[in-house]
């Protein structure tokens, strides 16, 4: 299959587009700056960018098209145009992408779309699964606005899947790459009072849940991908702690966020109690669907070899 792709050098993208060079497949990644994907993912991932005529023929080529773009949402606090910009950078790009798809003679079999657990928003111990409504802050409209623009490529024939993320666990990259450094100091601890809830995934089983979705026509709709067993952030610093072998004995206070982040804050304080609904009833078989075995496996670099869940097997 010719797969393009957006987002493709960020920490999950990066890891995606060379598995799926690994499998067979043929990938092309959307790019502000396509002179700059050879250094980041080799010269045999295809680089291309520039207006919607060029978005078009990227979209007529392929067979399916992964869509992970999204500006991160904690570079700054959420002024209006910061709003603007998050916005602009996941619904106003998918919405470029399916109507690309609706100009072209051929559309791909199908989308694969970002999400995020933000969707669901503040929820205290409430256990969410892929029924649950969504919640009524910005990050939750972000991800409802998100996840509707991808899906109106149903409307064209095409096979969408969605997938509501969690933290994503890798050195590489993300939220786990600026806790690390905090924590082998010594200086880590808790955000405010520990007790929300926070649901996570490593990014190897990220990764093959979105290679598997690109062909695999059992993946339509929602989807959560997060492991099965969330945790407070609370038991988050101490499992964290342990793995480095430090002491976490300090609190950001919720007020010291709010003043340093204001409403972006609220995405580090939510309680998000969600599981892998969807997931468990296809007995997807995760790599590491606890924390502490994550953890471990992420600090000592382990890779384990990866499970085919259409053949039940290793390869």
């Amino acid at each position: 299959m010719h797969v393009f792709l957006t987002g493709g050098t960020g920490f999950v993208g990066r890891a995606l587009a060379q598995r799926l060079r690994r499998d067979g497949h043929s990938v092309a990644v959307w790019s502000r700056s396509p002179s700059s994907v050879a250094g980041v993912l080799g010269p045999e991932i295809e680089a291309t960018g520039g207006g919607d005529d060029a978005l078009r023929a990227a979209v007529a080529r392929a067979d399916a098209v992964v869509n992970l773009a999204g500006a991160n949402l904690f570079e700054g606090r959420w002024t209006v145009q910061r709003k603007r910009d998050l916005v602009e950078s996941r619904v106003g790009l998918t919405r470029r992408l399916v109507h690309a798809m609706a100009a072209v003679e051929r559309q791909p079999a199908a989308l694969v779309s970002a999400s995020a657990v933000g969707y669901y928003g503040d929820r205290g111990a409430e256990v969410l699964d892929e029924e649950s409504p969504p919640g009524g802050d910005f990050l939750a409209g972000l991800c409802r606005d998100w996840e509707d623009a991808a899906l109106r490529a149903g409307d064209l024939g095409v096979r969408v899947a969605t997938f509501r993320i969690g933290i994503v666990l890798d050195p590489e990259g993300g939220a786990l790459a600026k806790m690390l450094p905090i924590f082998r100091a010594g200086l880590g601890g808790r955000l405010g009072g520990g007790r929300q809830w926070m649901s996570w995934i490593h990014r190897r089983d990220l990764v093959e849940l979105l290679a598997t979705a690109v062909a695999d026509d059992r993946f339509r709709g929602p989807f959560n991908a997060v492991a099965p067993a969330p945790v407070t952030n609370r038991e988050l610093t101490a499992a964290l702690a342990r793995a480095v072998g430090r002491a976490a004995p300090f609190a950001v206070p919720a007020g010291a966020l709010r003043l340093g982040l204001g409403e972006a804050a609220g995405a580090l304080l939510a309680s998000q109690r969600v599981v892998p609904g969807r997931l468990c009833g296809l007995e997807w078989p995760f790599a590491f669907p606890r924390l502490d075995g994550a953890l471990a496996a992420v600090l000592s670099g382990e890779r384990r070899p990866a499970t085919d869940l259409r053949f039940g097997r290793r390869r």
